[in-house]
């Protein structure tokens, strides 16, 4: 991809929205209806491709349904309408978007227990296996697989199989890292996933999807008390003709449509996965240099997003740090952990290791500015 179609008028380091690039904004420039046969082809396309990332055998027990909106409500349409009314469900927990999960359950009226790690630390398998042990009658476990209150990266692998060694079913949250990290439903034993157009696809933000065993799917009908939120409606919907029920953000999924065709020109999620990782290694030298500490030990972090302590220099202002870089054209996010002063660094979007280190020069004469010295 050339430099005249990545030009960016800001570089934003957020784990969402991001940087697209230039071909994929330039696809939200035809307007189409939502029920030409041409739009109702290209959201066949995205469905197939979506599946493609999400399963690589045995795709034909999955359907992907997308939904109007951000991710989040993808999540809420997933949780009101495939976890039947009756169903006890476990939420595992290490930051704010399993939060926000258990509350969407309770208010949803379903009956829901925790299991709360520090948001420092992955979630336990092993106490995982002991909670599971000691209440049959959970069916349902929810996990956030890159919880972007942090980045930090919970080990799917080892929660999937002993989920499904214990015959329970398992969601999982991964707005943060379909896309940008390998994932296989069926080596990796996952019931549904749930992300976005947006984040690690590099497509713009409005519309999230839910790929889900087509079992669920189909004893899912009575489930949500949401007319917008109901997937099975949805699903229905989709698979007579094709069609949303309601307005779809069409230019959303143009551009979600000529993002998932670069993710596979640039190599596929493998190769999307070392681009990450490279501006995400440079980014935490480089920081480490400035004097910044991380939030996250190394072998926990996802290449995703990196949090670092808010510095103790009296001179550090975050507010004034985040705009004196905002006025360069860079764009970081504040920090969500409940008990520390902190804030975020994104390594994802249509960014390269060039753009880090714009970044990190930045950040250095921002400091130099402000009159904050890091370093002993």
């Amino acid at each position: 991809m050339n430099s005249k179609q990545r030009s960016h008028a800001k570089l934003l380091f957020t784990p969402g929205p991001l940087n697209t690039s230039r071909t994929v904004r330039e696809a939200m420039l035809e307007d189409m209806g939502s029920r030409d046969d041409a739009f109702i082809h290209i959201v066949s396309q995205v469905r197939e491709k979506i599946l493609k990332l999400a399963v690589k055998h045995g795709s034909e027990g999955f359907a992907v349904v997308p939904m109007q909106g951000s991710g989040t409500f993808a999540v809420e349409a997933a949780i009101s309408s495939l976890i039947p009314k009756e169903a006890k469900t476990l939420v595992l927990i290490n930051g704010a978007y399993g939060e926000r999960i258990f509350k969407m359950a309770q208010k949803m009226g379903r009956e829901v227990d925790a299991i709360r790690s520090s948001e420092t630390e992955p979630i336990s398998p092993e106490a995982l296996q002991d909670f599971l042990d000691a209440h049959l009658e959970v069916e349902f476990v929810i996990l956030v697989h890159c919880e972007t209150t942090t980045g930090i990266m919970n080990p799917i692998d080892e929660v999937a199989r002993v989920v499904s060694d214990e015959g329970r079913r398992l969601m999982v949250d991964a707005m943060s890292s379909f896309g940008g990290i390998e994932l296989d439903l069926v080596q990796c034993p996952v019931d549904v996933l749930i992300a976005s157009s947006n984040k690690c696809l590099e497509g713009a933000p409005g519309l999230g999807f839910v790929v889900s065993k087509k079992d669920l799917l189909e004893c899912s009908e009575s489930n949500s008390a949401s007319t917008c939120l109901d997937l099975y409606d949805q699903w229905k919907g989709l698979e007579k003709g094709g069609q949303f029920r309601f307005t779809p953000p069409t230019h959303v999924i143009l551009a979600l449509n000529k993002a998932l065709d670069q993710l596979e020109q640039e190599g596929g999620v493998s190769a999307r996965n070392i681009r990450y990782r490279a501006n995400h290694k440079l980014l935490m030298a480089g920081m480490k240099l400035l004097g910044f500490q991380a939030v996250i030990t190394p072998k926990l972090q996802s290449p995703i997003i990196s949090t670092f302590y808010m510095p103790e220099d009296p001179k550090f202002d975050f507010n004034k740090f985040y705009q004196l870089l905002a006025d360069k054209g860079l764009v970081i996010y504040p920090g969500k952990l409940s008990s520390t002063e902190c804030f975020r660094i994104g390594s994802i979007g249509d960014l390269r290791s060039v753009d880090v280190q714009i970044l990190l020069d930045a950040i250095e004469g921002v400091l130099e500015t402000m009159g904050v010295c890091l370093l002993n």
